[in-house]
């Protein structure tokens, strides 16, 4: 049975206030889009958790759709800081949890292997056990050594956004591959954003490269373009002047208020949205094509 909706349905199906929701994807294949859909239905009370909770948590924290977040980097990528979730954890407005990188990554896999925690070596991160609680030492029963121990992360929603998929769920990506695979497997739900629906004979075709299998998978969506402004490799470059532009538009209240009104509630969807960043900025994020060599699997 296909499983492919739209990303409203999707959004207004499987995602409840007051849910934990992953937004997957590292540098690449960030899913913006379904961030912004959150935005405009008006999502409230959600835990953001994300490895590197880049703009487009900054977004969803501006548009009041968040009471938590969990992280193990808080940065626009290259600039700085996310001033706006940076803002409202000073404030108090905003719970929040920090691991390291290593950290959130070992939570995902202990939650995709249902277990309840997972040890770890120390990191270099040490004073991050001192801010959180749920960063705890035990006793190696082999070793007799300190190991280091972080809690299972089983998020209701996870948002993952691929290069391609069948209208089952089975995708596959390629290029910077972060924790798309842990977390659809650690998540209750999985929604797929994807550049493009393939038939199932594609998917097949190369099985080693079909990270998310379809029967972990809600919901299948076609959005063209769902990452900008990260990018989708072989799709479209990193806008990185947007990430350079948003450290200023983030500044000022107005000016987020203004690029929220414009860019997320003003448009409907994100056809709508590619089509008014305009024919140049289109054509500067092109990419020439740049094909592996193929791999021979043999006949059956």
């Amino acid at each position: 049975m296909s499983k492919r909706t739209s990303l409203q349905e999707a959004i207004a199906q499987h995602v409840q206030d007051g849910d934990t929701l992953y937004a997957a994807g590292f540098t690449h294949l960030i899913p913006f889009a379904a961030g912004h859909e959150i935005i405009r239905q008006g999502k409230k009370n959600l835990t953001l958790a994300r490895a590197t909770p880049d703009l487009i948590y900054d977004q969803m924290v501006a548009a009041g759709c968040a009471s938590k977040v969990i992280f193990s980097y808080m940065g626009n990528p290259g600039v700085g800081s996310l001033r706006l979730v940076r803002a409202a954890i000073e404030s108090g407005e905003l719970e929040w949890e920090e691991y390291s990188h290593f950290g959130m990554i070992t939570r995902l896999q202990a939650g995709a292997s249902g277990l309840p925690f997972l040890p770890m070596n120390q990191t270099g991160a040490t004073s991050l056990e001192a801010a959180n609680p749920n960063i705890r030492r035990v006793t190696d029963p082999y070793s007799g050594k300190e190991v280091i121990t972080v809690p299972a992360l089983n998020p209701d929603v996870a948002i993952v956004h691929v290069q391609r998929a069948d209208e089952n769920g089975n995708a596959h990506l390629w290029g910077i591959v972060g924790e798309q695979k842990e977390v659809a497997f650690a998540a209750r739900k999985v929604i797929l954003t994807t550049e493009e629906i393939v038939p199932e004979s594609v998917i097949r075709s190369d099985p080693n490269r079909t990270m998310i299998p379809g029967f972990v998978v809600s919901a299948v969506c076609h959005v063209p373009y769902a990452a900008h402004p990260s990018y989708a490799q072989g799709y479209y470059d990193r806008d990185n002047e947007f990430y350079l532009e948003w450290d200023k538009i983030s500044s000022d209240p107005v000016l987020t208020r203004q690029y929220l009104d414009e860019w997320v509630f003003g448009v409907k969807d994100r056809a709508e949205y590619w089509q008014k960043l305009g024919q140049e900025k289109q054509q500067r994020l092109q990419v020439a094509a740049l094909m592996s060599e193929p791999v021979n699997y043999g006949k059956y």
